[in-house]
Protein backbone atom coordinates (compact mmCIF):
# COMPACT_ATOMS: atom_id res chain seq x y z
CA UNK A 1 0.00 0.00 0.00
CA UNK A 2 0.86 3.21 -0.64
CA UNK A 3 1.21 6.55 1.84
CA UNK A 4 1.14 10.09 1.60
CA UNK A 5 2.19 12.74 3.46
CA UNK A 6 -1.10 13.65 4.21
CA UNK A 7 -1.68 10.30 6.29
CA UNK A 8 -4.45 8.59 3.71
CA UNK A 9 -3.24 5.59 2.53
CA UNK A 10 -4.14 3.63 -0.79
CA UNK A 11 -5.49 0.14 -1.23
CA UNK A 12 -5.27 1.03 -5.54
CA UNK A 13 -2.27 0.24 -7.39
CA UNK A 14 -1.02 3.09 -9.16
CA UNK A 15 -2.77 6.40 -7.38
CA UNK A 16 -1.58 8.05 -3.86
CA UNK A 17 -2.97 11.25 -1.88
CA UNK A 18 -2.38 14.60 -2.90
CA UNK A 19 -4.12 17.47 -1.51
CA UNK A 20 -7.30 15.74 0.14
CA UNK A 21 -7.50 14.84 -3.99
CA UNK A 22 -6.24 11.51 -5.92
CA UNK A 23 -3.38 11.29 -8.56
CA UNK A 24 -2.99 8.54 -10.52
CA UNK A 25 0.21 7.83 -12.55
CA UNK A 26 1.63 4.72 -14.75
CA UNK A 27 4.99 3.41 -15.62
CA UNK A 28 5.70 3.20 -19.28
CA UNK A 29 6.98 -0.54 -19.79
CA UNK A 30 10.58 -0.82 -20.16
CA UNK A 31 11.42 2.79 -19.76
CA UNK A 32 11.79 5.31 -17.11
CA UNK A 33 9.37 7.92 -18.05
CA UNK A 34 5.96 7.96 -16.83
CA UNK A 35 2.49 8.81 -17.99
CA UNK A 36 0.43 11.59 -15.65
CA UNK A 37 -3.02 10.16 -15.70
CA UNK A 38 -4.90 13.02 -13.75
CA UNK A 39 -5.77 14.56 -10.18
CA UNK A 40 -9.35 13.03 -9.24
CA UNK A 41 -11.96 13.82 -6.35
CA UNK A 42 -11.85 9.91 -5.48
CA UNK A 43 -9.81 7.26 -5.33
CA UNK A 44 -11.81 4.75 -7.05
CA UNK A 45 -11.80 6.97 -10.18
CA UNK A 46 -7.60 7.29 -10.00
CA UNK A 47 -7.84 3.66 -9.95
CA UNK A 48 -10.43 3.18 -12.84
CA UNK A 49 -7.67 5.92 -14.87
CA UNK A 50 -4.84 3.39 -13.70
CA UNK A 51 -6.29 0.33 -15.03
CA UNK A 52 -7.57 1.31 -18.22
CA UNK A 53 -3.85 2.95 -18.69
CA UNK A 54 -2.56 -0.73 -17.52
CA UNK A 55 -4.59 -2.50 -19.85
CA UNK A 56 -3.52 -0.44 -22.84
CA UNK A 57 0.10 -0.65 -21.88
CA UNK A 58 0.90 -4.35 -20.43
CA UNK A 59 -2.72 -6.20 -21.60
CA UNK A 60 -2.34 -9.31 -20.15
CA UNK A 61 0.46 -8.48 -17.42
CA UNK A 62 -1.42 -5.77 -16.06
CA UNK A 63 -2.14 -5.82 -12.48
CA UNK A 64 -5.72 -4.56 -11.99
CA UNK A 65 -7.50 -2.44 -9.40
CA UNK A 66 -10.77 -3.31 -10.87
CA UNK A 67 -10.45 -6.71 -12.79
CA UNK A 68 -14.45 -7.01 -13.31
CA UNK A 69 -14.86 -4.26 -15.05
CA UNK A 70 -11.68 -4.93 -17.34
CA UNK A 71 -14.12 -5.25 -20.83
CA UNK A 72 -15.34 -1.69 -19.63
CA UNK A 73 -12.99 0.64 -19.88
CA UNK A 74 -12.04 2.76 -22.92
CA UNK A 75 -9.43 1.40 -25.57
CA UNK A 76 -6.75 4.31 -26.22
CA UNK A 77 -6.63 5.17 -29.88
CA UNK A 78 -2.82 4.76 -30.45
CA UNK A 79 -0.01 3.89 -27.96
CA UNK A 80 0.41 7.75 -27.35
CA UNK A 81 0.82 9.47 -23.46
CA UNK A 82 -2.25 11.76 -24.70
CA UNK A 83 -4.43 8.70 -26.29
CA UNK A 84 -3.32 6.90 -22.71
CA UNK A 85 -4.42 9.88 -20.64
CA UNK A 86 -7.63 10.41 -22.33
CA UNK A 87 -9.12 6.62 -22.11
CA UNK A 88 -7.33 6.56 -18.58
CA UNK A 89 -10.12 10.24 -18.14
CA UNK A 90 -12.93 8.66 -20.16
CA UNK A 91 -12.84 5.65 -17.29
CA UNK A 92 -12.55 7.77 -14.44
CA UNK A 93 -15.42 9.15 -15.59
CA UNK A 94 -17.66 6.51 -16.35
CA UNK A 95 -16.48 5.34 -12.77
CA UNK A 96 -18.27 8.21 -11.27
CA UNK A 97 -21.23 8.14 -13.47
CA UNK A 98 -21.86 4.07 -11.78
CA UNK A 99 -20.94 5.30 -8.23
CA UNK A 100 -23.78 8.22 -8.76
CA UNK A 101 -26.00 5.53 -10.23
CA UNK A 102 -25.69 3.37 -7.20
CA UNK A 103 -26.10 6.17 -5.12
CA UNK A 104 -29.35 7.42 -6.62
CA UNK A 105 -30.44 3.56 -6.77
CA UNK A 106 -29.33 3.11 -2.34
CA UNK A 107 -31.44 6.00 -1.96
CA UNK A 108 -34.97 4.64 -3.52
CA UNK A 109 -33.97 1.79 -1.99
CA UNK A 110 -33.59 3.52 1.28
CA UNK A 111 -36.78 5.59 0.49
CA UNK A 112 -38.90 2.39 0.13
CA UNK A 113 -37.76 1.03 3.19
CA UNK A 114 -38.61 4.54 5.16
CA UNK A 115 -41.79 4.17 3.80
CA UNK A 116 -42.35 0.10 4.70
CA UNK A 117 -41.73 1.10 7.96
CA UNK A 118 -44.08 4.03 8.11
CA UNK A 119 -47.06 1.97 6.40
CA UNK A 120 -46.08 -1.08 9.12
CA UNK A 121 -45.92 1.49 11.86
CA UNK A 122 -49.55 2.58 10.93
CA UNK A 123 -50.67 -0.31 10.80
CA UNK A 124 -49.81 -1.70 13.92
CA UNK A 125 -50.65 1.60 15.66
CA UNK A 126 -54.65 1.24 13.87
CA UNK A 127 -54.22 -2.55 15.15
CA UNK A 128 -53.20 -1.57 18.49
CA UNK A 129 -56.12 0.71 18.82
CA UNK A 130 -58.32 -1.84 17.69
CA UNK A 131 -57.28 -4.75 19.86
CA UNK A 132 -56.86 -2.44 23.14
CA UNK A 133 -59.69 -0.11 22.70
CA UNK A 134 -57.71 3.10 22.27
CA UNK A 135 -59.72 5.66 20.93
CA UNK A 136 -58.81 6.66 17.63
CA UNK A 137 -59.94 10.20 18.04
CA UNK A 138 -57.07 10.55 20.68
CA UNK A 139 -54.32 8.29 18.65
CA UNK A 140 -54.61 10.47 15.43
CA UNK A 141 -55.23 13.97 17.27
CA UNK A 142 -58.70 14.76 16.07
CA UNK A 143 -61.35 15.52 18.59
CA UNK A 144 -64.96 14.67 17.58
CA UNK A 145 -63.94 13.04 14.52
CA UNK A 146 -66.85 10.67 14.44
CA UNK A 147 -69.34 13.63 16.00
CA UNK A 148 -68.38 15.51 12.92
CA UNK A 149 -68.39 12.78 10.61
CA UNK A 150 -71.98 11.97 11.91
CA UNK A 151 -73.06 15.48 11.77
CA UNK A 152 -71.80 15.62 7.98
CA UNK A 153 -74.02 13.13 7.06
CA UNK A 154 -76.75 15.19 8.35
CA UNK A 155 -76.16 18.16 5.95
CA UNK A 156 -78.61 18.43 3.09
CA UNK A 157 -76.78 17.73 -0.22
CA UNK A 158 -75.86 20.97 -1.74
CA UNK A 159 -77.63 22.21 -4.89
CA UNK A 160 -76.75 23.21 -8.38
CA UNK A 161 -77.04 26.52 -9.16
CA UNK A 162 -79.35 26.19 -12.49
CA UNK A 163 -81.30 24.06 -9.71
CA UNK A 164 -84.94 25.62 -9.97
CA UNK A 165 -86.06 27.00 -6.59
CA UNK A 166 -88.19 25.94 -4.03
CA UNK A 167 -90.15 28.97 -3.61
CA UNK A 168 -91.51 29.34 -7.11
CA UNK A 169 -92.95 25.61 -6.07
CA UNK A 170 -96.71 26.49 -5.38
CA UNK A 171 -97.92 22.62 -3.66
CA UNK A 172 -94.51 22.56 -1.80
CA UNK A 173 -93.78 18.59 -2.30
CA UNK A 174 -89.83 19.89 -2.72
CA UNK A 175 -89.78 21.94 0.32
CA UNK A 176 -91.97 18.62 2.22
CA UNK A 177 -89.10 16.29 0.52
CA UNK A 178 -86.39 17.81 2.58
CA UNK A 179 -87.81 18.72 6.18
CA UNK A 180 -87.52 15.83 8.22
Amino acid sequence: MASSPSGKQSRYHGIRSRGGKWVSEIREPRKTRRIWLGTFPTAEMAAAAYDAAALALKRADAVLNFPSSMDSYPVPASMSPQDIRSAAAAAAAATALQRNEEADNSLKVTERQNKYEYDMTMMSSTSLASSVGMDEEELFGMPNLLANMAEGMLLSPPRPSDYPDSSGNSDGAESRLWSY
